[in-house]
């Protein structure tokens, strides 16, 4: 019952918090036992994930798993609301519909890893490397400062703020600083997405919404934008330099501060 209320009492602060710019770590002791430890082995979350059925998947929430190597797991469906998997080493392990919601992911290692249609919101993802990860179809509205998605695909994902559910405060995902490389974003929701400063050389952005989108300082040399909406995008020292299909771009008119592009 302690536990539960524990975990019901995080899950309200971590929502909370996310009011104010989805920024929590400032709230949150992160060298402290709750942030860097683990609570259960691979072995007994193996236990768990053979115990888990369709109707019954296994359900980590709120758990402190920190550290631990889990990589190459099939971890399809689990349930890790609120849980911390800082620094966990995820290498190659399968999250296909996982329920990462406000789980903590600090400088996890996602390496590989498939995440098609995964939940994550609200996730603290800072320096998470996920290098040629597959979160196609996903819904991700998290914090990935300074991750590192080089050759990843986000395909089809959601990454944009739903305007009509905002109670909470602008929700979307945060790519400021990420090394997304050769990213395939082909068909990705990407509106009102904060990208400051990303690298994107190279990143495949067909059909792509940069709805509302901040660039200011992106790096986007040979990016291919063929139907890629720029609507309200915020171009300011923007690199845009050899990108492919410029001319087929939607709306390139209607971003801002086109003038201050680095062409």
């Amino acid at each position: 019952m302690k536990r539960s209320i524990v975990t019901a009492a995080l899950g309200l602060a971590l929502v909370t918090m996310t009011a104010t710019a989805q920024d929590m770590m400032r709230h949150v002791d992160l060298s402290s036992p709750d942030m860097v430890s683990a609570e259960m082995t691979r072995g007994e979350v193996e236990t768990a994930l053979a115990a888990a059925t369709t109707a019954t998947p296994a359900d980590f929430t709120g758990k402190r798993l920190s550290g631990l190597d889990l990589s190459g797991l099939n971890l399809s469906g689990a349930i890790f609301r609120a849980a911390r998997l800082n620094r966990t080493k995820l290498a190659g392990a399968r999250l296909d519909r996982a329920i990462l919601d406000q789980a903590w992911l600090l400088e996890a290692d996602l390496t590989g890893a498939s995440l098609k249609g995964a939940n994550l919101f609200a996730s603290q993802m800072v320096r998470a490397r996920l290098d040629g990860a597959d979160l196609s179809g996903a819904r991700i509205a998290a914090d990935l400062t300074g991750a590192s998605l080089v050759g990843a695909s986000i395909a089809g994902a959601n990454l944009g703020a739903d305007m009509r559910n905002q109670s909470m405060g602008l929700m979307r995902a945060i790519l400021k600083s990420a090394n997304l490389e050769r990213l395939n974003a082909r068909g990705a929701d990407l509106s009102r997405v904060d990208l400051e400063f990303a690298l994107l050389k190279g990143a495949d952005l067909t059909g792509a919404s940069l709805k509302g989108a901040q660039l200011g300082g992106a790096d986007l040399t040979g990016v291919t934008v063929i139907d890629t909406d720029f609507d309200g995008a915020d171009l300011t020292s923007v690199k845009l330099t050899d990108p492919v299909g410029l001319d087929q771009a939607k709306n390139f008119d209607k971003a801002k501060n086109p003038n201050r592009l680095i062409r």
